[in-house]
């Protein structure tokens, strides 16, 4: 794929085997606190949602910048937005296409690759609780 410039899009440059991932590592959804965490490289086509999770918890654990954002237990990998793709009005989560982008949630462990369900080079991820979203989907009320 290219733009009308010719040019390769930005998603399709790197292959699937040595892609670029962005994590948003959802500590509070009414009070907005996310860090935006950069993966690279990600091999989408042997990665499953299950692996990338833990992943990123062991650099959570490990990154003393990501200190505190420890004390949350992120069990949910949900796509925010795909390179090129339309992003969301609501600036800390993409609210539609749960049935579809949820990755992984208690109660949901899909075992195949990132790539078959839709992850590709520059994707935005988005790791978060389970039980807090839900609860703020109920109530999208934020907090200063």
């Amino acid at each position: 794929m290219s733009d009308e410039s010719g040019e390769p899009l930005t998603s399709n440059v790197r292959p699937a085997t040595s892609a670029l991932v962005t994590v948003r590592i959802i500590k509070s959804f009414p009070y907005r606190n996310v860090k935006n965490h950069i993966l690279s490289p990600v091999n989408l086509q042997e990665t499953t949602p299950k692996q990338l999770v833990e992943q990123v918890r062991t650099i959570i654990n490990t990154t003393g910048g990501l200190r505190p954002y420890r004390n949350v237990e992120y069990d949910t990998l949900k796509i925010y937005t795909k390179a090129h793709g339309s992003k969301s009005m609501n600036l800390i989560i993409n609210f539609e296409n749960d049935d579809d982008w949820v990755l992984q949630r208690p109660g949901l462990e899909i075992d195949r690759s990132l790539k078959e369900l839709g992850v590709e080079n520059e994707t935005e991820l988005s790791l978060f609780k389970w039980d807090d979203y839900v609860a703020f989907k109920a109530n999208p009320e934020e907090k200063w």
